[in-house]
């Protein structure tokens, strides 16, 4: 494979900001932009989310997967390209899309913990406490990469769910779903958990609530609830009137979880707030009052143009919920995400390759 690439390393230029930095040969732009500390956009690193999308405006890039499963036509028309998938081939200057220089800029940190405490929420998903021994500073809605060595599992990626105080904090608290046959969910299921060691890497990602008078709309699903509550509690804290609406959507009635917590919120928050659960698969005679069918289905006339959207979810949830909001007129710059994919979706994405 390394013989495809030019031995001689090559430039990359950030067009925002004029930074520019130097890709090894073989290396990717992502990362030869995490090795040198520049910020830059990412989840997965496997080509499966497009959180790395970015424009290449000069040079050539060798892509080692194919784009167009997570590529839009227009995205690759206007010569789009996913960081984590491409290697220069000559020097390159690229451009990343609606970019603000306002983004999270905390100091990656590798720290060490324990599982403190485990939580079921629901039948496959767990609240899990991770007290650390120094402090990391994150902002809300951003991830960690989680590591228990104990049990020799990958890197995992999760979303914060709580949210920092300035100068850190040393409890996390994370949404794990249970991905069956995974290398490291169903781990915490299990009470042999409690009191094993966790690296925890991060902060990471791009996902926070941007400044803004607009009206709110988030859409969450399974686990995907826990960036939004960590933005929904920061916004409490901050005394943010903004109206906002929060679509769940889940299965059925037994995959709904937070409830509570969500009302206590909704209750705090210092402007309108509106809560719809949506539930796709609830038996048709369970009695269930509320909305039915799929989540981007309640999107119709709960936006507007000028809102800010927020999604966290699986994959497929976030595509449609993006064409659905595109189509009342909301811009893609005012769109944000974070999209959740599990083993199964990575092993997909390899096969791809």
């Amino acid at each position: 494979m390394l013989s495809l690439f030019r031995k001689s390393p090559r430039s990359i230029t950030l067009a925002n900001t004029g930074q520019t930095l130097t890709a090894q040969p073989g290396e990717t732009i992502l990362q030869a932009a995490l090795r040198e500390g520049l910020r830059f956009p990412h989840s997965c690193r496997v080509g499966g989310c497009a959180a790395c999308k970015c424009q290449l405006t000069q040079g050539k890039v060798k892509e080692l997967t194919e784009s167009a499963y997570v590529l839009s036509a227009e995205d690759l028309d206007n010569h789009f390209i996913l960081a984590c998938q491409s290697v220069p081939k000559t020097d390159i200057q690229i451009s990343l899309p609606h970019f603000d220089n306002r983004s999270p800029d905390h100091p990656v940190q590798q720290c060490e913990g324990t599982v403190a405490a485990v939580r079921e929420l629901t039948h496959d998903i767990s609240a899990v406490t991770v007290h650390l021994t120094t402090p990391l500073t994150f902002t809300a809605g951003q991830f960690a990469n989680l590591r228990l060595p104990q049990f020799n599992t990958p890197l995992r990626a999760y979303s914060f769910a709580g949210t920092c105080p300035p100068g850190g904090t040393t409890e996390l608290e994370f949404f794990i779903r249970h991905v069956p046959g995974g290398a490291v969910s169903p781990l915490f299921q299990s009470a042999d958990v409690l009191g094993a060691a966790v690296e925890v890497d991060g902060p990471h990602g791009d996902f926070w609530l941007r400044p803004d008078d607009n009206a709110i709309l988030a859409i969450a699903g399974g686990s995907g609830l826990a960036p939004l509550l960590s933005l929904l509690r920061q916004g409490v804290q901050e005394r943010v009137s903004r109206p906002v609406t929060l679509l769940f959507g889940a299965r059925a009635q037994r995959d709904l979880y937070c409830l509570d917590e969500i009302n206590e919120l909704a209750g705090q928050w210092a402007g309108p707030f509106e809560f719809i659960p949506v539930l796709s698969d609830e038996p048709a005679d369970s009695g269930w009052s509320g909305m039915r069918g799929l989540v981007t289905q309640a999107i119709e006339g709960r936006i507007s143009g000028d809102a800010q959207v927020y999604l966290c979810g699986p994959a497929p949830m976030i595509d449609a919920a993006v064409a659905e909001c595109q189509k009342f007129s909301v811009r893609p710059a005012q769109i944000f995400f974070d999209k959740f994919l599990d083993s199964r979706d990575l092993a997909a994405q390899k096969l791809r390759a």
